[in-house]
């Protein structure tokens, strides 16, 4: 199950250089990636764990930043979550990727506890 966002990079979204702020990144490449594992689950999702991103490539003002999130393993209630984040120049449309993420995603029943991922149709 895959998942796609779209983002532009704003000014407030950036430090004083003009980079977009890893945390920004983050926050989005874990949308995401729940969104992803929401799909898959069909349940509400919570984020387990995420292991290490490096930022690599930086990524601008004006820039477009395309999240793809794919889940790549399913556990008994956990899902692995591969999140590639690639930028775009809107102008000349050349893109890079710039990180790559995991993230441990938990299926949530309505007890608050984690529950069973159902098995694929």
């Amino acid at each position: 199950m895959e998942a796609r966002l779209l983002e532009s990079v704003f000014p407030t979204d950036t430090n004083p250089r003009g980079n977009l702020f890893g945390g920004t990144l983050v926050s989005w490449m874990d949308k995401a990636a729940g969104f992803a594992a929401m799909r898959r689950s069909r349940t509400v999702v919570v984020t387990a764990a995420i292991e290490d991103i490096a930022f690599s490539v930086p990524i601008v003002v004006g820039e477009i930043v395309e999240v793809n999130a794919r889940v790549v393993s399913v556990g008994r209630t956990s899902m692995r979550v591969r999140v590639d984040v690639s930028k775009e120049n809107p102008i000349t449309g050349t893109s890079e990727l710039c990180t790559v993420g995991h993230f441990t995603m938990v299926a949530m029943g309505p007890d608050g506890k984690p529950t069973p991922v159902p098995p694929e149709d």
